[in-house]
């Protein structure tokens, strides 16, 4: 649709010397060919973000195939593992990641190497896929299990794009910036919608916060998409000075946890622009609920707390997509009332490779993420189920002690998890790191929760470390820090 719309209008890249969308069109053309001609049954991506995701999407598409992202940041073994589970692969990765792959017993290429056959195989494509084969197999980032492979069929994709992007709605010198990687279904997502709605797209494939402003600036980027440890290094880099990107109108953020201290110093540090939560899970096609620019400049200037505090929120369900919050026995719980979020509609897929589908009969897919509605249908997420952490009978969401502690001046992040206990269940573990020239105990932390929560909710062990452990996409990875914590207690 949009090569015969505008085929010579740039898709991805620099605005004078990126590819049009007709050159993406014959490149993934040729890509479909060289999967066929091989005979492979998935292909597999191992490269950072940039020009040649476009075309392996869409090529592997035209081919009939499933186009599989892998994290090149993982290890050899781990790589291994996740290519085992893979059938027939082709296998495209980039100079750096191909050695990688080097006798395991798969058609490897090169990321170079295949765009330039893929240019130069002339046309052709084939029949491509139906709605109901996959179209991309994403692995779930495993912060507390081992990663699945989440089935995205074509059919969930084109229902997220039709029901939340309208065609060609984007201004002709429009720009978005993308810095997630291509593993992540933002990556999907972002290429699909913003191709689908006519902007140009512009990968940024290693983020530092002086490359971000530096490439929105120079390519006069009008929207972006960051994860929340990337807006918290934007702010901390900006040290309370104005971002000074008068060309960006919307910047949306997800993937994790918003600290609320991060969110009010971006608000401040981009005055000018439009901020936007996307909440969304791998196994939900990406977003499925927003909270848009008035109402987070409406919720940090109102004075009536429960407007105050949907600034914190996912925001409203979008649309065709159906949510519910249910007890851990499925009883629907009303607004104001905390339980499991279990949504459903035609673009929640909810589906595993090699597993039974986790919906239900009705096709209510229990997301594990704890939530509540409040009474104007605005979405709370408080965290993880797996992550609650049970002291002595009482459920206590991590998230509000990190949101404790992350309220003194002093501390930079915080994460909190559960260590398990005999005399209590679990105890309480934070992980603390102070910005840069401060101080401070772990008592007076104690003290400064304890005054805010419950004592029951005080941390019993605070753990300082220079850096806490993030996946590339933002997500905190709580196993590694109940190993950390288990150690430090014995140590104690």
């Amino acid at each position: 649709m949009a090569a015969a719309d505008d085929p010579d209008r740039v898709a991805t890249g620099p605005l004078n010397a990126g590819t049009t969308r007709a050159e993406l069109r014959d490149a993934a053309a040729g890509v479909a060919n060289l999967v066929r001609a091989v005979g492979a049954e998935e292909l597999v991506f191992a490269g950072l973000n940039g020009p040649a995701f476009p075309v392996l999407l869409f090529g592997a598409a035209l081919a009939g195939v499933p186009l599989v992202p892998v994290n090149y940041r993982l290890s050899a073994q781990a790589l291994a593992g996740l290519l085992d589970r893979t059938e027939r692969p082709l296998v495209v990765a980039d100079e750096d990641f191909a050695g990688v792959f080097a006798g395991s017993g798969h058609d490897v290429i090169t990321t170079a190497d295949m765009l330039h056959k893929a240019r130069t195989a002339g046309p052709g494509g084939g029949p491509g896929a139906s709605e109901d084969d996959p179209a991309v197999l994403l692995f779930t980032s495993g912060t507390t299990a081992e990663p699945k492979a989440a089935v995205l069929r074509h059919r969930h994709l084109v229902n997220y794009i039709l029901q939340t992007v309208e065609f060609g709605a984007a201004d002709p010198h429009d720009a978005t910036l993308v810095s997630v990687p291509p593993y992540h279904v933002a990556g999907v997502g972002s290429l699909l919608s913003n191709l689908y709605a006519g902007r140009r797209i512009v990968h940024l494939s290693s983020f530092t916060p002086q490359s971000w402003l530096r490439l929105v600036r120079e390519e006069r980027i009008t929207s972006a998409m960051v994860v929340p440890t990337m807006l918290a290094r934007l702010t901390e880099h900006l040290d309370g000075r104005s971002a000074e990107v008068p060309s960006l109108r919307s910047l949306a953020y997800g993937g994790a946890r918003m600290p609320p201290t991060v969110l009010e110093a971006a608000l401040r540090a981009f005055p000018d622009t439009g901020f936007t939560n996307a909440y969304g899970l791998t196994e939900t096609s990406s977003t499925i609920a927003l909270l848009g620019p008035d109402d987070h400049r409406a919720a940090l200037s109102s004075d009536d707390p429960a407007v105050r505090a949907r600034l914190h929120s996912a925001g409203l369900m979008v649309p065709g997509v159906e949510a519910r919050i249910a007890s851990f026995d499925g009883t629907a719980l009303s607004p104001g009332h905390s339980g499991e979020l279990w949504v459903r509609g035609p673009q929640v897929s909810g589906e595993y490779k090699g597993a039974e589908s986790p919906r239900d009969e009705d096709g209510w897919f229990r997301t594990r993420d704890l939530a509540h509605f409040d009474s104007a249908g605005y979405l709370f997420i408080e965290g993880r189920a797996d992550d609650t952490i049970i002291r002595g009978g009482e459920n206590i969401a991590p998230a509000e002690v990190e949101d404790a502690l992350l309220r003194h001046d002093a501390v930079r992040e915080a994460a909190v998890v559960g260590l398990a206990d005999q005399e209590w269940g679990e105890r309480i573990a934070a992980f603390v790191v102070v910005h840069e020239g401060t101080e401070v105990d772990g008592e007076t932390l104690r003290d400064w929760v304890r005054a805010r929560l419950r004592g029951s909710k005080t941390p019993d062990l605070i753990v300082f470390r220079d850096e806490l452990p993030y996946t590339p996409t933002g997500k905190l990875l709580r196993r590694e820090l109940v190993r950390v914590a288990a150690f430090e207690r014995n140590e104690a």
